[in-house]
């Protein structure tokens, strides 16, 4: 295999203009872990760092030894040095209402909160977790409180749907249904009583008949507020957009040596391209390497075979047999990453090595990290 650029990790997160840090990959390959020892690490090389967790599942707390995460910033480690390491997990449910909140009088909030089409769209509604991420970057990073924010992305492809964000949500607001319910609040006084007698009085009739004037009148109420909660927000969105886009942010693709992993790995490398994101490279996690000195896999097996037919020194033979699995495994990880650096040459790689069990702590975090740094 052609050996790739290194990946100098710790260069990566020294450099102060580094402010954001993006891990996308598949599900079970560590990327969770990684994320969460990268901010360690930088923590400890003097940053403020914040570790966000877009992921539902609890890998985030589990890996740095807490019960739980929410949706606030919480203190996690405080270094020799100074730096500081917060970890949060996104509550897209709380992240909503904070909108809502924040750019709406209290009395309009209070009905856009307990309305049960909002109560629907900000649990449930498609993309709203995408959506949610991004405004939740964006709050971080204006906030300016960290000088890092290092992003655990969910699991699968859909980890960089919230690229999409900006487009999806426009799409949505230009949508003919959402014009027609919106017209009679935007044209205003008089010529908004005419405009929805006339031109929306027909559908609201038909609607009337099928769901209910009570539920007509939520979902009026409630599509009267998207201009202008959701307006800011889609601004948001694109200037969030726009930083992942920058020269101070950097994007790191995880993965483990096996097929589909790597494939995945691929997908990810292309579409950042294709998006002009800024691609740091890739972490090949849980990597089996070959002894530097020993018999192959292929003496191991053959040597293994001729004791127990013999039927001696049946030790041996399984320690053999262990190795010639180990070799094999070592080799089979090989052409995985060697297909990938084949397809990708110029994408700076860096492999750690398999450990012995989960981390579940700091200190296996602070290894971890080490590992980073080294390039095992």
């Amino acid at each position: 295999m052609k050996k790739p650029a290194p990946l100098d990790v710790d260069a990566i997160l020294d450099d102060r203009g580094t402010r954001i840090i993006v891990c996308c990959g598949a599900g079970g390959v560590g990327k969770t872990t990684t994320a969460a020892a990268l901010g360690l690490r930088a923590a400890e090389r003097g940053r403020g760092a914040v570790v966000l967790t877009v992921d539902p599942a609890r890998r985030l707390a589990q890996s740095m030894g807490l019960s739980e995460l929410d949706n606030t910033p919480r203190l996690v480690h405080t270094a020799e040095g100074g730096g500081q390491l917060f970890a949060m997990m996104l509550d897209m449910k709380r992240t909503f209402d904070e909108i809502i909140e924040a750019h709406a009088d209290p009395e309009r909030a209070r009905q856009i909160l307990s309305n049960p089409f909002y109560q629907s769209l900000s649990s449930s509604f498609s993309g709203t977790q995408e959506y949610m991420a991004m405004e939740k970057l964006g709050q971080l990073r204006r906030s300016d409180e960290w000088d890092l924010i290092i992003v655990d992305t969910p699991p699968s492809r859909s980890a960089l749907d919230f690229l999409d964000a900006p487009e999806r949500l426009g799409r949505f607001l230009d949508g003919r249904f959402i014009k027609l319910l919106t017209a009679p609040a935007k044209a205003g006084g008089r010529s908004a009583f005419r405009l929805l007698n006339a031109g929306f009085g027909l559908v609201a009739g038909a609607m009337t008949k099928l769901l209910g004037a009570q539920v007509l009148k939520d979902l009026q109420t409630f599509v009267s507020a998207l201009d202008a909660v959701f307006g800011g927000f889609r601004q948001r969105a694109e200037m969030t957009y726009r930083l992942l886009q920058a020269p101070g942010t950097a994007f790191v693709v995880v993965a483990a040596p096996e097929r589909d992993a790597m494939r995945e790995a691929s997908y990810f490398v292309e579409r950042l391209a294709e998006e002009r994101m800024p691609l740091a490279g890739l972490v090949v996690n849980r990597v089996h390497f070959s002894p530097a000195a020993g018999i192959s896999a292929a003496r191991s097996a053959a040597a293994a075979e001729d004791l127990e037919s013999k039927g001696e020194h049946e030790l041996t033979a399984a320690v053999l047999r262990l190795h010639t699995g180990r070799m094999q495994l070592a080799a089979r990880e090989h052409r995985e990453q060697e297909h990938f650096v084949s397809a990708h040459p110029t994408v700076p790689v860096v492999q750690v090595r398999a450990m012995s069990e989960d981390v579940h702590d700091l200190a296996g975090l602070h290894q971890i990290g080490e590992l980073l740094a080294s390039g095992a």
